[in-house]
């Protein structure tokens, strides 16, 4: 019976403009089960950009089971998803409002939301440009001949789709995620049996120099891990859920409804990759395919890239609202997607090599969001998952998360560290560390980045004197708020 009541309510609200942006959700206001998470995660991760990270791996120059290796190693990073979603029950807030706890209320308008902007609209730029370029290719496919400038309104009309969904918000898009992924999977499906028998296990690429075979190997986990890495908003879709409901199945759901799908369309792309040039797939893919399927790959691409977007938005739009401006969530959304769209356009319509510049894209964003995931991972153990949603959402000067002129130096000083680390070891088409061409190519930083932020703000958050932390205190973060209001502690003893 809690069940149904959980889904009427749900199905109840869904169509209707969600109030919360990022502050605090009620603990009336919660409902769910943790199995609705799969769901939505599902239907944002059945896309075609793995599909492509799967043959870019082929591209470069990996034999098979090494990319297939490469592409579950990489997905790892889902658990990691998984257990920062964890956060959302207890606070009841988005990540972007928990991340004040680790690096101060000023500090996350660089390092939490201003990040997650940054990172959220590069990812809808991609899924605009890949549901654009599909759709004009769905057009041409029927024989529709588009007159000139048209290019613009469909990509208009992509943009429209996505974030339409994204404004209505959470409810909306946990009724919709389940038939979104069912659609989904049935084109998958029906792919793998195309792609499976067509592939070559047989296949060997050119032989490479054994320093240089290292250092793809390094660069495919780097890029593979860069899609789950971006995902450091769990806590977004988690935070409607009651604050007692298991951790362990909001952490698994999560991280299955991410790491199933991109093993297996990733495992796809590489399949494909024996046996077609996955240069540009959205093109050779007929060779692997019978015609009448052409149009449903086609609109499988719109329409994941689409669903996709929707969650990317959504967390944009929160992330933005970090920044400090007094803006609704509304506003926010249709801000970023704004940005972003006219971004793809000159991503598609300007800029010389789409493919070029989105595996360079991927290849730097690890260097940022590794250290991010990290530290936040590890702030949930220091503080045994206890965040007082309340004193997350006070931004006033000496409140609880003010910390130090509103900083809290361990985190900050943690991404810088360890983002400069990884970035100093990168080795992409559009960079080349010093560090890593000292070590003949290799690429180190998706290792060596999320490692040393993890010990660094560890170490830091350990040894901080006087330290304030609201889980520490009387009644698991219930804050003396005079207390807070009337001294700003010192950070460094």
């Amino acid at each position: 019976m809690r069940d149904e009541a959980i889904v009427t309510s749900a199905i109840d609200r869904a169509g209707h403009i969600e109030q919360h942006g990022a502050d605090f959700v009620p603990e009336s206001e919660r409902h769910g089960h943790p199995r609705e998470l799969f769901w939505v995660w599902m239907s944002a991760n059945v896309v075609y950009l793995y599909f492509v990270i799967g043959g870019v791996l082929m591209l470069l120059g990996l034999s098979l089971w090494e990319a297939l290796a490469i592409t579950v190693v990489g997905n790892l990073w889902w658990a990691a998803v998984g257990w920062l979603a964890i956060s959302g029950p207890v606070s009841g807030t988005p990540s972007v409002a928990i991340m004040r706890a680790m690096f101060g209320i000023r500090g996350s308008r660089v390092f939490g939301a201003g990040l997650g902007v940054a990172i959220g609209i590069f990812y809808e730029i991609i899924n605009i440009a890949f549901a654009t370029l599909a759709a004009l290719a769905l057009i041409g496919w029927f024989g529709v001949t588009l007159p000139a400038g048209a290019e613009w309104v469909v990509l208009l009309v992509v943009g429209a789709l996505s974030y339409t969904i994204s404004i209505f918000g959470h409810a909306t898009i946990l009724t919709l995620a389940p038939y979104f992924s069912a659609a989904l999977a049935v084109v998958f499906v029906m792919l793998a049996f195309f792609v499976f028998g067509a592939a070559d296990l047989s296949y060997a690429p050119a032989a490479l120099d054994p320093t240089e075979h290292t250092a793809m190997i390094l660069l495919g986990i780097a890029v593979v891990a860069s899609t789950p890495l971006s995902w450091g908003t769990g806590a977004d879709y988690a935070r409607y859920l009651p604050a007692d409901v298991s951790k362990t199945r909001v952490a698994v759901w999560t991280a299955l409804g991410g790491f199933l799908p991109a093993i297996v369309i990733g495992t796809l792309g590489v399949m494909a990759g024996t046996a077609i040039d996955m240069t540009d797939p959205q093109l050779t893919i007929s060779e692997i395919v019978p015609p009448w399927f052409t149009p449903l790959f086609l609109g499988m691409i719109v329409l994941s890239s689409v669903t996709n977007n929707v969650l990317v938005a959504y967390s944009t739009g929160l992330y933005a609202q970090g920044l400090g401006i007094r803006v609704s969530r509304v506003a926010t959304v249709v801000i970023t997607g704004v940005v972003a769209t006219a971004a793809a356009a000159w991503l598609l319509f300007v800029a010389p090599s789409f493919l070029d510049t989105l595996n360079s894209s991927l290849e730097l964003a690890v260097t940022v969001l590794g250290p991010l995931v990290s530290v936040y991972a590890v702030d949930i153990v220091l503080r045994r998952n206890r965040y007082d949603g309340r004193a997350l959402t006070d931004e006033r000067r000496g409140s609880p998360f003010w910390y130090s002129g509103g900083v809290f130096w361990p985190g900050v000083i943690a991404m810088l560290v360890a983002t400069t680390t990884a970035v100093l070891m990168a080795n992409t088409t559009l960079f080349v560390g010093p560090v890593a061409t000292a070590l003949g190519g290799a690429d180190l930083s998706a290792i060596v980045g999320p490692l040393l932020a993890a010990g660094l703000y560890a170490t830091l958050w350990l040894t901080t004197h006087p330290y304030r932390d609201p889980a520490q205190r009387p009644g698991h973060g219930q804050p003396d708020a005079a207390a807070s209001l009337d001294r700003t502690p010192e950070v460094f003893a």
